[in-house]
Formats: structure tokens, sequence, C-alpha cells
């Protein structure tokens, strides 16, 4: 990720939680436009900040730059649902998800 992503990523995330920048500013205990302004690229949090942000989010660090995956919660929790799997059960759904993804 480029330090220019940053801002669109957080944008997107926070979306996707459904809350406005204001809200989450005030809920991380920061001014009203702290979120804002991050996400119109006029600064970055610091990183405790930033570990503030990502437990808001209900992410890691890892799963915040990870731009490829959309929803890391949601894929976290399948991966967690795949480890329960034992083998057979694990090969039949990579066939299904190798299937559907063609």
């Amino acid at each position: 990720m480029l330090e220019e992503d940053f801002p669109k990523r957080l944008y997107d995330l926070r979306m996707r939680k459904g809350v406005s920048a204001r809200d989450m500013s005030l809920s991380i205990g920061q001014n009203p436009g702290y979120i804002n302004r991050i996400e119109n690229n006029q600064g970055l949090p610091s990183m405790s900040a930033f570990f503030i942000i990502c437990d808001y989010l209900g992410i890691t660090p890892a799963e915040f730059f990870n731009i490829s995956v959309a929803k890391p919660e949601r894929m976290r929790n399948l991966i967690s649902q795949l480890e329960k799997l034992d083998s057979k059960q694990f090969d039949d759904v990579a066939a299904i998800v190798s299937d559907i993804s063609k």
C-alpha cells in the first residue's frame, strides 16, 4: 500500500462499517474532524491512533494494509471456519470455491 492509498482504504472500511467520519472521530476520542482530515489526505494518524482506528474497525493492522481484501473481517471469519474443517471437508469447499470463481 502506498501512502496515498491510506485515506481511501480508511474511507472504504469506515463506509462498510456504516459510520460517519464525525461519529468515528468522536468514538475514538478525537476531535470531530479528525477522520475527515485523514480521508482528505491532510495528514496521517500516529501509530497509537492507527491501532485505535483498527480496533474500532474490528480489523488488524495487517488487514488494514491488505487492500486486496475488501472485507477483511468477513475474510477472517471465513478462514476461522475453514480451519475447523477436516481434510475432506476442506477439499470439498476448495473445489466449490474453485468452480464458483471460474
